[in-house]
C-alpha cells in the first residue's frame, strides 16, 4: 500500500518545483480552486467530499491525498467520505452503463453485411 503522507510531502515539492518553471499555470489552478469555493454556496466539508468523489473518478492519487487531508480537517468522517465515495463508484457504474448503451447505438447503425 502507499504511504499517503510521504507521497502528498513528496507530490507538493514536486508541484513546487514545476511552478517554478511555469508559474503562471499553477497561478491559474490556484485560481480556479479558489473560484469555486468564492461563492460560498457549499462548506468546505461537502466541497472536499465533491472533490473526492471526483478524485476517485479521474484517478488522480494526487488528488486523492491532498483532499483526503483536507476533507478530515473540514471534519469529514470516515462514514461521509465512504458515503461520498460510493456515490462516485454508482456515477461511474451508471456511466459505464450509458456508454455501453452508446455502443449498442453505434452498432446498429452499422451498414448491415
Amino acid at each position: 500500500m502507499k504511504d499517503w503522507n510521504a507521497y502528498r510531502d513528496a507530490l507538493m515539492e514536486h508541484v513546487g518545483e514545476f511552478a517554478k518553471q511555469s508559474p503562471d499555470t499553477v497561478r491559474g489552478l490556484v485560481t480556479m480552486d479558489g473560484a469555486a469555493v468564492k461563492t460560498g454556496h457549499l462548506d468546505g466539508k461537502t466541497h472536499e467530499l465533491i472533490a473526492l468523489a471526483v478524485a476517485v473518478t479521474t484517478r488522480c492519487d494526487g488528488c486523492i491525498s491532498v483532499h483526503t487531508k483536507k476533507a478530515a480537517e473540514h471534519g469529514a468522517t470516515r462514514g461521509e467520505i465512504a458515503e461520498a465515495l460510493g456515490v462516485a463508484v454508482a456515477l461511474n457504474a451508471g456511466a459505464a452503463l450509458v456508454y455501453s448503451a452508446r455502443v449498442l447505438e453505434a452498432h446498429g447503425q452499422l451498414p448491415a453485411t
